[in-house]
């Protein structure tokens, strides 16, 4: 069924580099490297984190071989949903796009309760004002409600500036760094040798960099509103794997080159015991000043709403195509004035609101309860899901063999599934790093994602049938 004024998003209305921003507010990477560098270092393997962050990297890439490959065949605005559904059928379809919601609207939240907390501190620290932090929670939902029902672009630009800041900052420290330590203190093989990347506890170290690297195949979840979704949804993909992997290992390896490769581990475990983020803070206030650290500390704010927003609108897109592939009611499809999603952002703003509020009430700490908990299970979603895709992508293919070639339909999906199921045993196996909570919370958590992919898959009889990219060039 074609879309109609009421429901249409806006044709054209991004181009790589929009999309592209959308991609890194997502990932977050001053978050990245702040709030997980310390982490992956202390308790994966040491020094070798850069290098295990651009094994990730390459995992990622021959993932997205298979997933841009698809998405010139199928109207890929439902993102997984619209992959799964075309390759597995609308049962395994609709339980992915269940699981892709947990995974985003849980990632949301956890960003939410660490944005509260770091906003709510940096009040503190430069105002003295004591606030809570639910109290910025609620404004940013707010905030958030706003850009997500205005016009894509308003939320592309708000987004470029914030990731750019962020960016900027994390450059400068690493060439600062290099310039300050000189070439010959850089150690290639402490970081980037096999036995450096596979030394210690290599599997934690490639679980963080899956969590850093979140979001990447949002690009095709933008179809409908990109210029060119053919050529601009695959380039823009790849793109940002790259960029992010080639991004967060450089700045990890300068952190670990100011400590020198020997004694990294050891100062990111001291840091554990206190603060994780003082590893990476400190050496912003040591090679860029003490301006370095009250930026960072401001930045690491705005890099989390960007994060928000980003997911927000994921989210959104997601409750458009599921109401118009019949999944969800047709109100959640509908669009305003400016062609945003308006229904599904003030519906995504509610949950939002839902799903913090108790962890609010209870006064319990949030970054030990409603941060670990909701990114541990968004990552264990995430992963379950790529492995579906791929799945997916290989079942697709050969029933439609002309769309792709032996390694584009076959191979490069196929090796991605073994990938994917490895990094999903890494994931479960070190699960309680990630969440930090009793090993009961751990399995109820993980227990959740094939409990929501078993009621997606049961409540598919309203599903429609899948379209092809080709049909919606027909349509439109």
């Amino acid at each position: 069924m074609p879309d109609t004024p009421r429901t249409s998003l806006k044709k054209d209305a991004l181009g790589i580099p929009s999309l592209l921003f959308f991609v890194l507010s997502a990932q977050a990477p001053l978050t990245g490297i702040v709030g997980a560098a310390g982490l992956a270092i202390a308790l994966g393997d040491g020094a070798g984190v850069p290098g295990a962050y651009l094994v990730v990297g390459l995992i990622i890439v021959v993932f997205a071989i298979g997933f841009t490959t698809i998405a010139r065949h199928v109207d890929t605005r439902g993102g997984f949903f619209a992959i799964i559904r075309a390759g597995l059928g609308r049962r395994a379809g609709s339980g992915g796009s269940l699981l892709a919601l947990l995974s985003y609207n849980t990632v949301q939240c956890a960003m939410y309760g660490l944005f509260g907390v770091s906003l709510s501190g940096l009040v503190s620290r430069q105002l003295g004002v004591s606030t809570p932090w639910w109290l910025w929670v609620g404004l940013a939902i707010v905030l958030v409600w706003f850009l997500g029902s205005r016009k894509i672009e308003l939320g592309a630009r708000v987004l470029a500036v914030l990731v750019a800041c962020e960016v900027l900052l994390l450059v400068v420290f690493a060439v600062a760094v290099l310039a300050t330590r000189g070439l010959s203190a850089l150690d290639v093989p402490a970081s980037f040798s096999p036995a450096a990347v596979l030394a210690g506890a290599p599997g934690i170290a490639i679980m963080f960099g899956i969590a850093s690297m979140f979001g990447f195949e949002s690009t095709a979840i933008y179809s409908a509103e990109v210029k060119d979704a053919r050529r601009t949804v695959p380039r823009a993909t790849y793109v940002a794997v790259v960029l992010i992997a080639a991004f967060l290992a450089l700045v990890t390896w300068m952190l670990i080159t100011y400590y020198g490769a020997a004694h990294a581990q050891d100062a990111a475990l001291t840091a554990l015991s206190s603060d994780p983020a003082v590893f990476a803070l400190t050496p912003l206030n040591d090679v860029l000043g003490t301006w370095a650290g009250t930026a960072a500390d401001a930045l690491l704010c705005t890099s989390l709403f960007a994060g928000i927003l980003a997911f927000h609108n994921m989210v959104t897109r997601y409750f458009h195509a599921m109401a118009g592939g019949g999944i969800f009611p047709a109100r959640l499809e509908r669009t305003n004035r400016h062609q945003a999603p308006a229904a599904a952002s003030l519906t995504q703003s509610l949950l939002a609101a839902v799903a913090v509020a108790p962890f609010a009430a209870l006064g319990v700490n949030p970054i030990a309860t409603l941060f670990s908990w909701f990114s541990g299970l968004a990552v264990g979603a995430l992963v379950v899901l790529y492995t579906l895709t791929s799945i997916a992508v290989v079942a697709y293919f050969r029933r439609n063999p002309a769309g792709a070639n032996v390694w584009t339909g076959l191979v490069a999906p196929a090796l991605a599934t073994v990938l994917m199921l490895g990094v999903l045993v890494f994931v479960v196996g070190n699960f309680g790093v990630l969440t930090g909570g009793s090993a009961l919370t751990g399995w109820l958590l993980l227990a959740s994602v094939p409990v929501v992919f078993v009621l997606g898959w049961t409540g598919a009889r309203r599903a429609k049938p899948a379209v092809t990219a080709v049909e919606v060039v027909e349509i439109a």
